[in-house]
């Protein structure tokens, strides 16, 4: 919501102070410059970008425009589940949790909270850590900075969407001069056929550079920042994940544990103790 707010106030400041100060929208409608710097934009996104990053930046501004699942409810949930999930392990033992770890589609823990299970990598994160601590012993520090390690790489993957859009927002500047040099280039056909042919032909060059400034610059570098942000929010999950599970693995009681985790989260998204509580009790 808020980029589709953001967009509309960019779009109607620019253009209703263009309008306000006398210009006609008409003479900015240049199919030939549009297709010269977005057609451009996009083969050389494609040119930098492996297929599944390309499939990621669609997948993420399609999350920007539906709205984040990585709110305060998720996070309670996320919570919740881990509390149930390490108090079944404190009070049956930890081979208890394994048909649970193998099945989540089918755990009666896994399956009451829909919008965890939506989130695979996160849910195969989950998983892998709670498998490998029913197999065994490993030291606490040393599953710590294994999952430290998977976080860092899961921080890259997720901040690739954003990059890949960043440096589309910083070439469309050049591609707008690029269309721009073109059209003066046309332009040098007109000089014999008086001042207003060359008038237009130059105003729809630099219709060029004005867009590729405008898109680059009120579009597509906040939309890449924005990105960021989500992804952001998303490792966030991770983190609360990790310093329950270390928590629980130093021998804390499931509901300490949970608040390792719960302290890990940004506190705009944060639930309050009592309200974390209330929500576990209610599951």
């Amino acid at each position: 919501m808020l980029l589709i707010i953001g967009a509309v106030v960019v779009f109607a400041c620019v253009m209703g102070g263009y309008v306000l100060h006398g210009g006609n929208l008409l003479v900015l409608w240049q199919p030939t410059e549009i297709l010269i710097i977005f057609g451009a934009a996009f083969g050389s996104f494609v040119i930098a970008n492996p297929l599944h990053t390309i499939k990621e930046v669609f997948k993420s501004g399609l999350r920007l425009l539906t709205g984040s699942p990585y709110n305060k409810s998720y996070y309670m949930d996320l919570l919740s589940l881990l509390y149930e999930v390490f108090d079944k392990s404190r009070k049956q033992g930890v081979m208890s949790i394994e048909e649970d770890i193998d099945n989540p589609e089918s755990s009666q823990i896994f399956s009451r909270y829909p919008a965890i299970m939506k989130s695979r990598e996160l849910m195969a994160f989950i998983t892998d850590y709670l498998r490998i601590i029913s197999a065994g012993n490993m030291a606490t520090h040393e599953l710590e900075g294994m999952m430290e390690n998977e976080i860092d790489s899961r921080q890259h993957e997720l901040e690739e969407p954003a990059h890949a859009v960043n440096k589309i927002a910083d070439a469309l500047p050049g591609l707008g001069i690029v269309a721009a040099v073109l059209g003066i280039v046309i332009t040098m056909n007109f000089l014999s056929e008086g001042p207003e042919r060359i008038g237009l032909s130059v105003a729809a060059a630099l219709v060029g550079t004005f867009l590729g400034i405008f898109m680059g610059y009120g579009f597509i570098g906040p939309t890449s920042i924005a990105m960021e942000h989500a992804a952001k929010y998303e490792l966030k999950a991770y983190e609360c994940v990790k310093s329950a599970v270390v928590a629980t693995v130093s021998g804390q009681a499931p509901q300490m544990a949970i608040e390792f985790g719960r302290k890990a989260l940004p506190t705009d998204k944060r639930p309050a103790f009592q309200e974390l509580n209330d929500h576990v009790r209610s599951k």
